[in-house]
C-alpha cells in the first residue's frame, strides 16, 4: 500500500527507479564525454583513446591535448546539469546524483589504472566538475519546481 506523506510529491523509496536513474545518468554522461573528447582530440590532432577518460595522468595543463581533455570534462559537467534536470527532476537529489556519478567514475578510474588516482589535477578537476554538475542541475530543477501553477479563470482544476 502506498503512503502519501502530506508533501507535494510522492516520496516512497523506489529502488528500480533509483537504479534506472543512476544507470541513465552514467550512460548519458559517459557517451557525451566520449563525444566531447573525440571532438577535442580532433581539434588538438591527437589519437583517440579511453585513456583520456579514465587515466588520471591525462589530465594536465602542460600541453594543448591535456587542456582539451579538461575542457571536455568541464563542458560535460554542464551537460550533466541538464541531464540531472531531465532525468532526476528534483532539486534535493541533484547533489546525491552528481556525487554518485563522480564516485562511480573514481571507481572506474581506479580499476582502469590499477591504482588510486593520486594527481592533484585529477582531484581538482573532478571536484570542480561535480560542483558544476550539481549547481547547474539544482538551478535548472529549481526553476522548473518554482513555475507557477496556472489557475486561470474558468480553468478546470482537479484536486
Amino acid at each position: 500500500m502506498k503512503k502519501l506523506t502530506g508533501s507535494f510529491r510522492y516520496t516512497q523509496w523506489d529502488p528500480i527507479l533509483l537504479v534506472s536513474q543512476i544507470t541513465a545518468m552514467q550512460s548519458v554522461l559517459y557517451v557525451s564525454l566520449g563525444i566531447l573528447i573525440a571532438v577535442m582530440q580532433d581539434i588538438s590532432s591527437s589519437t583517440r583513446t579511453l585513456d583520456h577518460i579514465f587515466k588520471y595522468h591525462e589530465i594536465h595543463i602542460r600541453n594543448f591535448e591535456g587542456q582539451m581533455v579538461i575542457v571536455a570534462f568541464v563542458i560535460n559537467a554542464l551537460v550533466g546539469g541538464y541531464v540531472l534536470w531531465f532525468v532526476v527532476q528534483r532539486t534535493k537529489l541533484c547533489l546525491d546524483f552528481s556525487c554518485t556519478f563522480y564516485c562511480l567514475h573514481l571507481i572506474c578510474c581506479w580499476y582502469y589504472n590499477g591504482n588510486f588516482p593520486s594527481t592533484f589535477s585529477w582531484w581538482a578537476l573532478n571536484i570542480a566538475c561535480a560542483s558544476i554538475t550539481c549547481v547547474t542541475g539544482e538551478f535548472m530543477c529549481l526553476k522548473s519546481e518554482l513555475k507557477a501553477i496556472p489557475l486561470g479563470m474558468g480553468a478546470k482544476v482537479d484536486l
